[in-house]
């Protein structure tokens, strides 16, 4: 959990009484690959801190899984609209390989912040965080073609074409696979500039 701690440096050096108060509010889950962290149509009220692994966030179009974020080690997943206004959640979280995470329950959270103020203003720039990410997504696919996608995922997000298969990858970039396998033959053809 100390690796955890040091990762929320980014936000704000936190107080040991901060640290006391939060560490045990964390529950520790292992969910093998395929396994659900959120669901589609349940309220999500829950933040999961990944430690090791990773998941994909999806909904169904026309009857096929379209992935819409990739999640990995020291990010935090949930589902944001749903967390805040606890409405059901419009699409499913699921392990792509084994995974640790560390899951805290909103109203555990809550009382948290109640405890040691400072925590909310690192709550709230994690939220930012999870926003932000969720904009820059929305970014690529209103000002970038399939090859531009995967270039800007080339430059700014390597791990995740290294790691996600080119079938879930196809599917996030909204591309057919014989389309992504293309721009992926071409990238390694030319030279990257």
């Amino acid at each position: 959990m100390e690796t955890f701690f040091n990762n929320l440096k980014k936000f704000r050096d936190l107080s040991e009484r901060s640290k006391d108060t939060l560490l045990p509010l964390f529950t520790r889950i292992e969910y093998k690959k395929g396994e659900t962290l959120i669901r589609c149509g349940k309220p999500c009220q829950s933040l999961y801190i990944i430690e090791q692994g990773y998941c994909r966030a999806f909904n169904i179009q026309d009857g096929l899984e379209v992935n819409l974020s990739f999640y990995f080690e020291f990010d935090t997943v949930t589902h944001k609209n749903s967390y805040v206004f606890n409405i059901p959640a419009d699409f499913a979280v699921v392990a792509c390989e084994p995974m640790i995470v560390h899951r805290i329950d909103k109203p555990d959270l809550l009382e948290a912040t109640r405890q040691c103020p400072e925590l909310e203003e690192t709550g709230k720039k994690n939220l930012e965080l999870i926003a932000a990410k969720q904009e820059r997504q929305m970014q690529l696919f209103r000002i970038l073609t399939a090859k531009g996608r995967y270039e800007f995922l080339e430059q700014h997000d390597p791990a995740l074409l290294q790691r996600v298969s080119i079938s879930q990858l196809a599917s996030y970039l909204g591309v057919k696979r014989e389309t992504l396998s293309r721009i992926r033959n071409k990238r390694m053809r030319s030279p990257i500039l």
